[in-house]
């Protein structure tokens, strides 16, 4: 079925005088077109009358045209008619719709007809009209070859079921009432298509803002944008697009109904810094294309599947954050005027709301650091000062015991106590790790592998540092000492009940340089200790 037709923007609401004149004006052809029929037969008034009242009042596009042929070929007796709607630009076809049976080859005998339709005085398209019917009303100047600035009757011979002038008044009354219906229509369908972008953007913001049940994450929101965009705009990918550190533009979030192929190429795919289109992106300007794989200035093997697209700047306060890219399959039709401007516009308020959301999110994130804060200075200052202040009364009374059971037993609640400090102070340390995407030292990255472990381990291990590991221990350090720790925790997951993990920084090597050892010790289901895993290595000075 073909596609609705799209229409040229509506003219400027200002130019209410340049409206009333061009409304006059088709009155007036319309009343002399109706003198000139009076001169006529008449029978075929009640029927144009009748289509012009029907074709007036309805908005659905399609409907009027297809009604508009079908009349046209009823009130001529033609065999075949046709409205051809062109596109903006006035050089194509956007759409044909016919009625009865086309003609073999070109038009060309007894006679064909043809009649401009034009909507606030710009060419919209024409009724063609073709093969008039033996036995069909002839009008008295059937033959004339008549030729007329509002359409032509063209004669290339003799024979029988000609247009004439009436059936040329006639055709011509109905396009004028077409143009009417259309320029209605237009603006009909530019109004809801407005609403649409704009319910659209509203949607993308309540989306983005509606808490950490749906919008907790920047990936959720920048799928959010792209897949709300490609819904808008008809398209067949919606892609969100960021500037990354060598100067060229990632994408980091797609939405599309094309192949799994596609999108796995697509995802993560770049335009390079030397693309001209990513020029006119960095200075806030969108970029349209009918033909994205065969347009000149984009150099990106991303373009490759898709033909009419937007690159569209997300800018807020200034500032170009990234681009949205709604591309349409090769072949698809092109983005009208009116698209590309809600387009924009929706591109603009989805950078609004991905600011908004940014902030939103950090908000959250520092209301539950500051609780985090509020805990461990908590667990500092009153629970570890208690329990330092207990062990040291355990050990006055040690000393001051007679029975060695007595000493034994103190001296190993003290450690208890100790480990536990220890042990506390490691949750104060995880209480005030950084966000996940910030740089994380080797304590935090520690603490993680073993959070990680914690399922398949049945429990959270424990694990102490000893000496300033985040300090001495390098980056290169960190790495091998994580995947150490990493690699130990999976071995004991295979029996352990229990297990502890030792980072201590302050050891002295066998050969004398200063290094750090990772010790995890575990016991197994019936309390017996399992074989530990060392690991060490030097620091670099």
């Amino acid at each position: 079925m073909p596609h609705a037709p799209q229409f040229p923007e509506p003219a400027d609401p200002h130019d209410a005088a340049g409206a009333e004149g061009s409304a006059a004006e088709l009155a007036e052809r319309t009343a002399q077109s109706l003198r000139h029929l009076a001169g006529g037969p008449l029978s075929r008034l009640p029927q144009l009358l009748e289509a012009m009242v029907a074709i007036g009042s309805d908005l659905d596009v399609h409907r009027v045209l297809h009604r508009i042929a079908e009349t046209a070929a009823s009130l001529t007796g033609a065999r075949y008619a046709a409205v051809e709607v062109l596109d903006e630009d006035g050089d194509g076809l956007r759409d044909l719709i016919t009625h009865g049976s086309p003609p073999e080859g070109r038009p060309a005998a007894p006679f064909a007809l043809r009649v401009p339709i034009k909507v606030r005085g710009e060419l919209f398209g024409s009724v063609f009209l073709a093969g008039k019917r033996d036995g069909a009303v002839v009008d008295p100047t059937a033959g004339s070859g008549v030729e007329s600035e509002a359409g032509s009757v063209a004669a290339s011979g003799a024979g029988s079921g000609r247009f004439g002038e009436v059936d040329l008044q006639l055709v011509r009354v109905l396009a004028t009432e077409a143009g009417i219906a259309m320029g209605n229509a237009r603006m009909h369908a530019a109004a809801r298509q407005r609403r649409r972008w704009i319910d659209g953007a509203a949607s993308v913001t309540t989306a983005l803002l509606a808490g950490p049940e749906t919008g907790s994450t920047k990936e959720h929101a920048l799928t959010v944008v792209a897949e709300k965009g490609r819904e808008l705009a008809e398209a067949a990918t919606g892609a969100v697009l960021l500037p990354q550190s060598n100067g060229a533009m990632e994408v980091v979030a797609i939405s599309t109904v094309l192949s799994e192929a596609v999108r796995t190429e697509t995802y993560g795919g770049t335009i390079p810094a030397a693309s001209p289109v990513l020029h006119q992106i960095h200075a806030g300007l969108a970029v349209f294309s009918d033909d994205f794989a065969g347009d000149p200035r984009s150099i990106s093997p991303l373009s490759r599947h898709y033909g009419p697209t937007m690159l569209l700047p997300l800018r807020s306060g200034g500032r170009v954050l990234g681009a949205l890219a709604l591309c349409r399959a090769s072949g698809g039709p092109r983005f009208t005027h009116l698209e590309r401007t809600l387009g924009t516009q929706f591109a603009s308020q989805a950078a609004l709301a991905l600011v908004l959301a940014d902030r939103h999110r950090d908000r959250e994130r520092l209301a539950v650091y500051e609780d985090r804060d509020r805990i461990a200075r908590d667990l500092h200052d009153l629970v570890i000062q208690r329990l330092f202040a207990t062990g040291m009364l355990l050990e006055s009374a040690q000393r001051t015991a007679v029975l060695p059971e007595v000493k034994e037993g103190v001296g190993h609640a003290v450690d208890e106590l100790d480990a536990t400090i220890q042990e506390i102070r490691t949750a104060i340390i995880a209480l005030q790790q950084g966000p996940p995407e910030a740089p994380a030292g080797p304590r935090t990255r520690i603490l993680r592998e073993a959070g990680a472990a914690t399922a398949a381990l049945g429990h959270r291990p424990s694990v102490q540092f000893v000496g300033p590991v985040d300090a001495r221990v390098g980056a290169e350090c960190a790495r091998a000492l994580v995947a150490a720790v990493g690699r130990a925790l999976t071995e004991m997951a295979r029996a352990a009940a229990a297990v502890r993990v030792v980072v201590d920084a302050t050891v002295t090597l066998g050969d004398g340089r200063a290094g750090v050892r990772l010790t995890v010790t575990g016991e197994g289901a019936d309390g017996d200790p399992i074989a530990p895993v060392v690991w060490e290595q030097a620091l670099q000075p």
